[in-house]
């Protein structure tokens, strides 16, 4: 007679709920177990992505590695360069790029293509439509905008052709889309230049098999550009500040963030040169109780984005002692409730949608 053997048996401690999950500490979890690649001292490193990527842009930043700035941000109208805090927000000024579809057509503007609806207005003031509140105050003449987005596409191709790494956050499913030819805006017209006209623009979520295929075509193209580079793809953990489905935002927010994490695994598993990083997993797991979140619970505070980034040096930054220095926050700290530091310095477009 055969006894019975349970397979799930002697499997590694991090396969198991209560030894992966339940009885680690709290600033100790680290659901990484292995990765692709790691990123060498003198490997440039780009992001792109919602508005999550910027958390992670500033910690790479800091961590002194080499961060790609092709593009630094400037104020406006007015092209006065900010502050070297805000100049890390971005690889080059494309803003938010929150959809998958986004991004990709981001590489089709880059080589050429040229959206049929492209241009706002607003009292009399013209804006990049899709870069609204990257210049808020928008351009004197059309003129002056086509200039600026010669410029932009140029130094978005530098990204690519420049970046060994790049980090690409995934943050929504919800569009509004050009009827004309299927053009995707980071934000609705109407919400800050524009007007919003159905008969123009539809909105649009997208479908998980939409997602997937977009994503694939993303990592492809980048890679057939540049054969080198190497993609990390991560999922925001800030929830949608509005949705435009008829149904609750959490069930929205639902929607969006399982549709991007089952996409980027899909994709990471099938291409040798991506690979996947949990930082949604991170600020998300119930073993943080929500701490990691502000009052909102939706913003994440600044220890939740260092315990993402402990993580990520762990396992990414090929440096002495990385191992070592992975160290868990006390439970005093984990508690706070005070606003966290850079949480103002974040561009977000999303934040505009709620009037309230």
């Amino acid at each position: 007679m055969t006894s019975a053997i349970n397979p799930y048996r002697g499997l590694p401690a991090y396969q198991y709920w209560s030894s992966g999950v339940s009885n680690i500490g709290l600033g100790q979890f680290d659901p990484v177990t292995s990765v692709k690649f790691q990123i060498e001292h003198n490997d440039t490193i780009a992001t792109l992505g919602s508005c999550f990527a910027q958390h992670l842009a500033r910690h790479i930043q800091d961590s002194g590695y080499n961060y790609l700035v092709t593009e630094p941000l400037r104020i406006g109208g007015e092209q006065t360069e900010i502050s070297s805090a805000m100049a890390h927000q971005f690889s080059a000024r494309y803003g938010n790029v929150y959809t998958v579809r986004q991004a990709l057509q981001l590489l089709d503007r880059a080589n050429g293509w040229e959206p049929q609806d492209d241009v706002w207005e607003l009292d009399g003031r013209f804006y990049d439509a899709f870069r609204q509140n990257v210049f808020p105050h928008g351009f004197a003449t059309r003129n002056d905008l086509a200039e600026e987005r010669k410029i932009h596409l140029m130094k978005v191709s530098e990204v690519v052709t420049k970046s060994n790494v790049v980090v690409f956050t995934l943050g929504l499913t919800e569009a509004w889309i050009s009827r004309q030819d299927g053009a995707v805006y980071p934000i609705a017209p109407g919400v800050v230049a524009g007007t919003m006209n159905e008969s123009l623009y539809s909105f649009k979520n997208f479908t998980y098999d939409e997602v997937k295929s977009d994503l694939e075509a993303w990592c492809v193209r980048l890679r057939t550009i540049n054969p080198t580079i190497r993609i990390l793809l991560t999922v925001s953990p800030v929830a949608l500040n509005a949705t435009f489905e008829n149904q609750n935002v959490w069930n929205a927010t639902t929607y969006s963030k399982s549709v991007l994490r089952a996409s980027a695994g899909e994709i990471a598993n099938k291409l040798s040169y991506v690979d996947y990083f949990p930082s949604y997993e991170i600020i998300t797991c119930p073993l943080m109780q929500g701490r990691y979140f502000e009052d909102d619970m939706r913003e994440v505070k600044e220890i939740g984005v260092r315990h993402v980034m402990r993580v990520f040096e762990k396992h990414y930054l090929n440096r002495p002692n990385n191992v070592d220095s992975f160290r868990a926050e006390t439970s005093s700290s984990m508690i706070s409730t005070s606003r966290s530091e850079g949480v103002s310095e974040i561009f977000c477009d999303e934040n505009l949608l709620d009037p309230n």
